[in-house]
């Protein structure tokens, strides 16, 4: 007994380590969940700083595959349903109305690899494209335009293990968005949308 008691001990504590194999190089990772698009509160001026606005929140489906080139260190593309969003201008209410989907491909590094809490910090670059914009209230019968945006994106999170495989994790990520708002043809500023995006997911290793 004397020998065996180790012998059991030590498989006890590698069955117990097992859900510290994650993240390591060749693992896939897939993390389904929410995100809540929330643009920063001062969104600029339009009309030569006459028109403040305001783009408001929204929450919505979104998807995330990582792929692991070294252990720890993975490359993550995240992909969401259709946000869609209000848009007021001070003085003027609900004026109008966009979808967007936000394509980000980041390079991040998960930390703690052996505990089963892990925070990841990653970095990376946001498409954002505009689609469906639609006016109303003082802007109806107008043609709204919003251009698309590239940027930097930022991601921190943490992961807590759920089984071997599995780990439920909280995030939130920074998006730099900028677009280019036309009426009808003429160029009105830019609105600097800037969100937090604030994020809940189900992350599945295989």
């Amino acid at each position: 007994m004397k020998l065996l008691s180790p012998t059991l001990l030590a498989i006890a504590v590698a069955c117990f380590a097992l859900p510290a194999a994650a993240q390591s190089a060749g693992d896939w990772t897939l993390a389904i969940g929410a995100g809540h698009v929330n643009p920063k509160s001062d969104n600029g001026s339009l009309a030569d700083g006459t028109l403040d606005v305001d783009i408001g929140s929204s929450t919505r489906p979104t998807i995330a595959l990582e792929y692991f080139i070294r252990d720890g260190l993975g490359i993550e593309v995240l992909a969401a349903t259709p946000f869609s969003h209000e848009i007021d201008i001070d003085g003027m209410g609900k004026v109008g109305s966009t979808k967007h989907l936000p394509p980000t491909v980041s390079l991040q590094y998960h930390f703690n690899r052996d505990g089963k809490v892990r925070p990841l910090l990653g970095l990376g670059v946001n498409y954002t494209t505009f689609f469906s914009e639609g006016t109303t209230g003082a802007l109806a019968g107008s043609d709204l335009s919003l251009g698309d945006s590239w940027g930097v994106a930022a991601h921190a999170g943490l992961d807590f293990d759920v089984g071997e495989r599995g780990a439920f994790r909280v995030d939130v990520r920074w998006m730099d968005i900028d677009s280019d708002v036309k009426l009808d043809g003429a160029k009105l500023g830019t609105a600097n949308i800037d969100p937090l995006v604030f994020g809940a997911s189900y992350v599945i290793r295989f």
